[in-house]
């Protein structure tokens, strides 16, 4: 059972070191002094901050501050009236994720700003903190007279870039919301980009911008202003203003991950760090699982979600996939198209569904009592076609109607163009259109979450705000999609690229959990196409695209065809106790190392992009003077994503221990999976 622990070894926690200093320090270190953060305020008395690196500037004096809608800007006049400087080492369980414990040790500066009365006499708060891996820093604006609601039309939080290097990212602001490849170009070749964005510097050393904590905020895109110079640019509201709050208030945190390596970026946990502890008290009902669904039908495209003659979701298949779920382990099944709404254009619309009505051929509540009788969970499904205000009006009903047939976990969508969200209005009736990761949608996810946490209830967002670690506090908030998913390898031209999966490790991984829904086993997409993979490669996937939830995508009558694959999918973990990058690049190829939670057992996965190459694999993450049984699952010989030779995978099974080495070759487009089982 999962269970919410308090923060364990407590050291010394945001014990403050000082009270206030009246004559401002100008620098603050992380704990090891690698990094060192200045600040200071220029000719004109804008705020700015710097940060360097083992003795090399990283981030050159960037601005901060705030643009009004409705009032005189916050980034000119100020003064530094004090700083008060804290420390926290903590060490904190986490109920279920890539790894059971994390450290969070920092060292904190909160640095106090007040504008002269000419420029409007505002004050404004900044908190930084500094990790080894990185910085996280935040405004807060507190209580003041003269300003009771602050109405942002956007952020002035400059990041100066002062070394050369490269950068992975997608555009924000575009049509297919986070859903696009990712483009690699020079750090100065970036136009506006979502978060996470990663970099690599010419010197070797890996970043990754991004924000933490996104609470009734809107989301962060950064935009190249000139050069290597970026300024965050917030995502757009109806009301103009893109953030409405009423003081006091604190902004998410703008984060930087910094690393050595690329090992060293995917392993932080400084996102999740910089959320609050959990919200919701005991939290053995979310369950981390694998389950099956009624979906890749309707992808693939011989079923549909509208009611007829090829519709996917009836009783009678339902009941087919429970007893499949329940005789090989798998923990729930997915129902898409099981209840009103779907027979009209619900692209963008979404005034049809109705949350509570199943559809004639699809007897809800009989389904739900067969899957409880066999062990099984029902995972449901409100789609919403990106229309919220409808969505709203029936959650409380939706949740508590789930809640009664004990279904643990539902997957939600917002399948609409960006900005094409319909939200309800001021007046009654009425209805504006939002953006997928503005203010107002923040705040729906916000509410999807705490009214599901209300009846036990996981939640799984597709077409979402992106992940900026608030599982911690909510952790029933277990993964999210977010990217371009697998069904887009069952679209032909529109497949993912085979480098995608290891770019997706050190961008949009760094973020959260993803429900990327890998195991098609018959490497088929609509119209037989065939899809940019080997067979390996999927069973890589379920190691090193990590979610607590993983689906087994396929059709069940594939996933039989391929017994000893589906042996491998039914017994790796999805909740871990430890990982570990142990060998790649960024949008190159990914191999990680992670133990189960639940045994003495250590999983390897591996994904490649089109390049094929071997890889000289070390086992020193195993117990010392322990002996493991490892059953590698790997490219067979001539395996290439590029033609049928894709379905070629080869089996072996060796002795291994700390210290030794294996030679694993990886196919164009491939990948592996190894368990390394203790004992014989």
């Amino acid at each position: 059972m999962l269970k919410y622990l308090a923060p364990l070894a407590l050291i010394c926690a945001a014990v403050p070191v000082s009270a206030q200093e009246a004559a401002p320090s100008p620098t603050a270190t992380s704990p090891d002094g690698s990094l060192v953060l200045s600040f200071s305020t220029d000719y004109e008395r804008r705020p700015h901050w710097s940060l360097t690196r083992k003795g090399k500037l990283l981030i050159a004096p960037s601005k901060l501050g705030f643009m009004l809608a409705d009032a005189m800007a916050l980034q000119r006049g100020f003064t530094i009236e004090g700083v008060e400087r804290a420390r926290g080492d903590e060490r904190w369980e986490q109920p279920w994720g890539e790894r059971r414990f994390v450290r969070n040790h920092y060292e904190e500066l909160l640095v106090r700003y007040r504008q002269d009365d000419n420029w409007g006499g505002r004050r404004m708060n900044v908190r930084f903190r500094l990790f080894d891996d990185g910085i996280g820093f935040r405004y807060e604006l507190p209580a003041q007279e003269g300003l009771t609601t602050a109405r942002i039309a956007d952020e002035v939080t400059e990041f100066d870039i002062a070394p050369e290097g490269t950068a992975w990212w997608i555009t924000a602001g575009e049509w297919n919301r986070y859903e696009q490849h990712y483009q690699k170009s020079p750090i100065d070749g970036v136009a506006t980009a979502h978060t996470p964005i990663t970099m690599r510097l010419d010197d070797g050393t890996h970043l990754s911008f991004h924000e933490a904590a996104l609470v009734d905020y809107s989301a962060m895109w950064l935009k190249r202003v000139e050069g290597r110079k970026f300024r965050t640019t917030l995502a757009p509201s109806s009301r103009g203003a893109r953030v409405v709050r009423d003081l006091p208030f604190a902004t998410p945190w703008r984060t930087i991950r910094i690393a050595d390596s690329a090992a060293g970026l995917v392993e932080s946990d400084l996102e999740l760090n910089l959320n609050e502890p959990n919200k919701l008290g005991d939290v053995s009902w979310v369950k981390p699982m694998k389950y099956i669904g009624i979906w890749w039908g309707m992808i693939r495209g011989p079923w549909s979600w509208a009611e007829g003659p090829r519709h996917g979701a009836t009783t009678e298949r339902t009941k087919q996939y429970i007893d499949f779920a329940a005789k090989h382990g798998f923990g729930g099944v997915l129902v898409e198209g099981w209840n009103k709404g779907w027979n009209v254009n619900w692209f963008g619309h979404g005034d049809q569904f109705r949350y509570t009505e199943p559809v004639a051929d699809f007897d809800l509540k009989e389904v739900a009592d067969y899957a409880r009788k066999k062990g099984v969970t029902l995972v449901g499904h409100h789609e919403t076609g990106g229309n919220i205000a409808v969505y709203e009006e029936q959650l409380e009903a939706a949740m508590k109607l789930y809640g009664e047939l004990d279904v643990r976990a539902v997957k939600t969508g917002y399948v609409a163009d960006a900005g094409g969200i319909v939200a309800p209005g001021e007046a009654p009736g009425t209805t504006v259109m939002e953006w997928h990761d503005g203010q107002r949608q923040v705040q729906h996810h916000q509410k999807v979450v705490e009214t599901a946490a209300k009846y036990r209830i996981a939640v799984n967002p597709h077409e979402p705000v992106k992940d900026t670690g608030l599982r911690r506090t909510y952790p029933n908030l277990v993964a999210r999609e977010g990217a371009r998913g697998m069904e887009y390898n069952s679209w032909g031209a529109f497949a993912n690229s085979p480098d995608h999966e290891p770019t997706l490790v050190y961008t949009r991984m760094l973020s959260g959990p993803m429900d990327y829904t890998p195991g098609v086993l018959g490497l088929k997409g609509s119209d037989d196409v065939p899809m940019t993979s080997t067979l390996a490669k999927q069973l890589g996937l379920y190691v090193t695209i990590y979610s607590p939830i993983q689906m087994a995508a396929d059709f069940i009558e594939s996933l039989e065809a391929h017994p000893r694959e589906l042996d491998f999918i039914k017994r790796v973990p999805v909740d871990w106790a430890d990982s570990r990058l142990i060998a790649g690049e960024v949008g190159d190829y990914a191999v990680f190392a992670r133990k189960d939670r639940g045994s003495a057992d250590w999983y390897v996965g591996a994904v490649n992009d089109a390049t094929p190459r071997t890889l000289d694999l070390g086992f020193d993450f195993l117990d010392a003077g322990k002996s493991y049984t490892a059953t590698i699952y790997r490219d067979g010989e001539g395996a290439t994503y590029l033609t049928d030779a894709r379905h070629r995978i080869a089996y072996e099974t060796i002795r291994v221990k700390k210290g030794d080495r294996y030679r694993l070759w990886l196919a164009p487009g491939g990948g592996a999976a190894i368990r390394l089982h203790r004992g014989r």
